[in-house]
């Protein structure tokens, strides 16, 4: 089991920036693909960005050239800079990492931004 404790959530207006960020035990080792997923009330959880553990990164569509997914392994953390940010990108946010064939979830951050 992988305990994730997330932070950074919070109220920021439209066009302001929040960055979140989603840490793992240091003690574990084996971390492989990190990823940030979001829920709006009333939709599905939709994958917001990922990455892997070499560095490579991919992006949904809304939130390209706007948000920026990055890790540090020594600390088995993964961030989530949200800049230029929109109604829209209200959610709860989620982290969740791989290791092994497991996919463990973090426990949620809200992000609400005010237009």
């Amino acid at each position: 089991q992988v305990q994730l404790v997330e932070s950074g959530g919070g109220l920021a207006q439209a066009g302001g920036s929040l960055r979140l960020s989603c840490a793992a035990p240091v003690s574990i080792f084996g971390i492989n693909a990190m990823a940030w997923y979001r829920q709006a009330p009333g939709n599905q959880r939709e994958l917001v960005a990922t990455i892997t553990s070499g560095g490579s990164t991919n992006y949904a569509d809304s939130v390209k050239g706007r948000f920026t997914i990055s890790r540090d392994n020594a600390k088995n953390t993964v961030y989530l800079q949200m800049n230029s940010l929109k109604a829209e990108d209200t959610a709860v946010y989620y982290c969740a990492v791989t290791r092994g064939l497991s996919l463990y979830w973090g426990q949620g951050t809200q992000v609400t931004v005010s237009s």
